[in-house]
């Protein structure tokens, strides 16, 4: 029986419980601060991420960081054969926001027909949910082409999406993520700013708020617009230190849609060093 390995970037966020389940691999972005070693994005212990999440609230010079190069990523590429994989799906952050998935297709050229890489055009943990829809193809026994044809056309209806606010937009800004005037309007307004990712794959905002409540009803209306309500979903929920006001809008969510499945997930560190602690929000699968 063949075996297919998902490879997923450690931009996903994917929950713990769904890696052995989807039959994951991770394959880790790099994190570097000034004058420090570099390490590496795949670690989920929570201590850990909350002492990294302080270092970001704390520190003067936020940390770089890159992506894996192709070497990288053909290591991955060959251990998992070696272990006995025939076929590698590969999920990548979006393009608009890195090279990863330049990185992952020019590495997978010496395997041809054997690895499948898709631009997710997606962040977090909306790279997981579509994750999971990979292995739900699989699991029917369709072919790695097939599967990403699929996705791709799923992804061109807007079956994935990503909705989130961040608490202090200034980091989207120094790391270039979002426009010069959105930037300098959330930054100098100390503001919490509602975002989505659009079928581009950029991040646009959308709302400005000065508490929670109110941004987290710019998310929901958002949601409404792009979903309609009462659609089956899955949701992963997603968070850099900001459990309570993401278990929150979890809640609220269920008050609208057939939630199938929620989980909730810590932000890795390379997504936490663009949005920056106090973010909150998810990655959701239209199931219908």
């Amino acid at each position: 029986m063949e075996k297919t390995k998902i490879m997923l970037d450690s931009t996903c966020d994917i929950p713990a419980e769904w890696i052995e389940k989807l039959d994951a691999e991770i394959i880790p972005l790099h994190v570097l601060w000034e004058e420090t070693q570099e390490t590496e994005d795949d670690n989920r212990d929570y201590d850990d991420l909350e002492h990294f999440w302080f270092l970001l609230d704390t520190e003067e010079i936020l940390p770089k960081t890159s992506q894996p190069t192709p070497v990288e990523f053909k290591e991955k590429y060959q251990r998992l054969f070696d272990e006995g994989y025939s076929r590698i799906v590969v999920l990548t952050l979006s393009t608009k926001m890195s090279g990863t998935y330049n990185s992952a297709l020019l590495a997978s050229k010496d395997y041809e027909g054997k690895i499948a890489v898709i631009n997710s055009r997606m962040a977090s943990s909306a790279i997981a949910v579509i994750g999971y829809r990979v292995r739900e193809l699989l699991d029917t026994g369709r072919d790695i082409k097939t599967v990403k044809e699929i996705i791709e056309k799923e992804r061109e209806a807007g079956k994935f999406g990503a909705f989130f606010y961040v608490s202090n937009f200034d980091f989207l800004r120094k790391g270039g993520r979002v426009s010069k005037f959105s930037s300098f309007v959330g930054s100098m307004l100390n503001l919490r700013v509602a975002l989505f990712i659009d079928k581009n794959g950029d991040m646009v905002p959308f709302g400005k708020s000065r508490g929670s409540k109110r941004a987290q009803k710019f998310v929901i209306k958002k949601l409404k617009e792009t979903f309609k309500p009462g659609s089956k979903i899955r949701l992963a929920m997603v968070h850099s230190n900001n459990i309570d006001e993401c278990r929150s809008l979890e809640s609220k969510l269920k008050e609208s849609y057939e939630v199938v499945e929620s989980v909730i997930t810590p932000m890795g560190k390379v997504i936490s060093s663009h949005v920056g602690p106090g973010t909150a929000g998810l990655g959701i699968q239209l199931m219908e």
